[in-house]
């Protein structure tokens, strides 16, 4: 009996360690931008979502916000230590939990949280966080000589998602319109439009030539030709 109980808590113990939310990770992109990486537990253990983060020198600016809820203080507490800078603003790409759990945590600290009116009416539709202000067309940003662009492709993977485009630095950010080349299929669909989505990468395309980064929701980014990839899979998906 001892045994059992003992080897029935062993196998839990071991569950939780291999159910456990790795720890915020950072890493360098080119010149002042960053990628930021926050996991969640899903059905098949822990999944990581990509954001990204711009140093100027007069603040930093957010695309997305963390996904676990419990990185939002590290996360600000790490900016805060290895840059001195505050957050000027963030601007979340479409209304999933994954790019907009940590907009209410920003307003707390004083952070300006933009999105898309149409992302800011479908957060108040599936009862997610909403952005301080909302943009109704295309809007560039402009910070210490950043040109920082939100662009609307049009419907992908969800009929709001838009991509931030640094055309100086060729950086696109993709985010969830975008899927990794490490990933085989098109992963959560249930909001998407899969049938605009390949009219709209062509669109990304020909609106943001040649970028040397491309950065996808989730998974990796060693290889920037993720809206090709995108587009395969897409066109994989209308065989099936």
């Amino acid at each position: 009996m001892k045994r059992l109980l003992f080897l029935t808590i062993l196998s839990l113990s071991l569950t939780v360690k291999a159910q456990t939310v790795p720890p915020l990770k950072i890493t360098h992109l080119t010149g002042n931008f960053y990628v930021y990486t926050t996991w969640r537990t899903l059905d098949a253990g822990p999944y990581p979502a990509n954001s990204m983060y711009l140093v100027a020198p007069s603040g930093i600016v957010m695309f997305d916000t963390p996904w676990d809820t419990t990185q939002f203080q590290p996360f600000m507490d790490s900016l805060e230590q290895r840059y001195h800078k505050k957050v000027l603003f963030s601007i979340s790409t479409h209304f999933h939990a994954d790019r907009t759990a940590g907009i209410d945590f920003l307003k707390s600290k004083g952070v300006r949280t933009y999105s898309s009116k149409m992302t800011y009416d479908l957060c108040k539709e599936h009862h997610e966080k909403q952005a301080q202000y909302y943009f109704t067309k295309d809007t560039t940003f402009t910070v210490d000589g950043y040109t920082i662009e939100a662009y609307y492709p049009g419907p992908g993977h969800t009929k709001d998602n838009i991509v931030v485009w640094m055309s100086k630095d060729k950086v696109l950010y993709g985010a969830c319109f975008v899927k990794s080349t490490d990933t085989k299929d098109l992963g959560y669909t249930d909001d998407a439009d899969v049938k605009a989505w390949p009219a709209s990468i062509k669109n990304v395309m020909n609106h943001c030539p040649n970028p040397a980064y491309v950065i996808p929701g989730h998974e990796g980014w060693d290889n920037n030709k993720s809206l090709q990839h995108t587009l395969f899979l897409l066109k994989e998906s209308s065989k099936e």
